[in-house]
């Protein structure tokens, strides 16, 4: 699949996703977001979704205040149901693979989680 074939991906406010696979149990695709961009809280309903950053630096926040730090090189997982934001760090763009798995709707944007309270909800 090449790049100018790619198509639009499930949108995440402040992230553009790129579809290269599809089916009813997984997506791949690519996914970029320019420097100071921080997306809204969402989760992923019932998908695992597994990174792996080609470019740029960003932290992966959760609901229960825990950041994961991504930079070119580096895996990490977002457990189906988890809710979380994405922000960009420095002054280059993320860009990453994304391979999803599971099933159903993939974005599901919630309210600025409390304090405390569980991934998930």
């Amino acid at each position: 699949m090449r790049h100018d074939e790619l198509l639009a991906g499930p949108p995440t406010p402040g992230i553009q996703r790129l579809t290269a696979f599809e089916d009813d149990e997984r997506w791949i695709g690519y996914s970029r977001a320019e420097p100071g961009v921080l997306s809204g809280w969402h989760h992923h309903g019932a998908y695992d979704s597994y990174f792996y950053v080609l470019g740029g630096t960003a932290y992966i926040e959760l609901a229960d205040g825990e950041q994961i730090r991504v930079r070119p090189g580096d895996f990490a997982l977002v457990p189906a149901g988890a809710v979380h934001r994405e922000g960009t760090e420095g002054d280059v763009a993320l860009e990453a693979v994304v391979i999803r798995i599971g099933s159903g709707e993939q974005v599901f944007p919630v309210d600025e989680p409390r304090s405390g309270q569980s991934a998930g909800g």
